[in-house]
């Protein structure tokens, strides 16, 4: 198993179960209200959800890219929110770790699928 494939299956996963968590989770409603986003949690729950899918599943290197690059805006708008929100730079961390981790395998399957 090749790096780019556990990272792969790793982030899918992470973004699925948040994804998951962002649709049922009492919890996850009330951060989105803390977020001031309360409109955008289910939308934003299935974009997390569908880019997971395309990670792990992508059956061609620009449908994984597209994932890969789809979920890495997630992850600057997440960063957005949380410096206007004022949250202290450790609730941050693991936006930005996936937000490096997606790009790099945005970056990895484009140039794949570039031959």
């Amino acid at each position: 198993m090749t790096i780019l494939l556990v990272a792969r299956v790793l982030t899918g996963a992470a973004f699925l179960v948040y994804g998951a968590l962002c649709l049922t989770s009492p919890t996850m409603t009330a951060e989105f209200e803390r977020y001031g986003l309360p409109r955008l949690r289910v939308l934003i729950a299935l974009l997390e959800i569908a880019g997971a899918l395309g990670l792990v599943f992508g059956p061609t290197p620009r449908l994984i890219a597209a994932a890969a690059i789809g979920l890495s805006l997630l992850m600057i708008g997440a960063l957005v929110v949380r410096v206007r929100i004022e949250d202290p730079w450790q609730a941050m961390v693991p936006a930005f770790g996936l937000l490096l981790v997606n790009a790099w395998i945005a970056t990895q399957a484009w140039r794949s699928a570039q031959g």
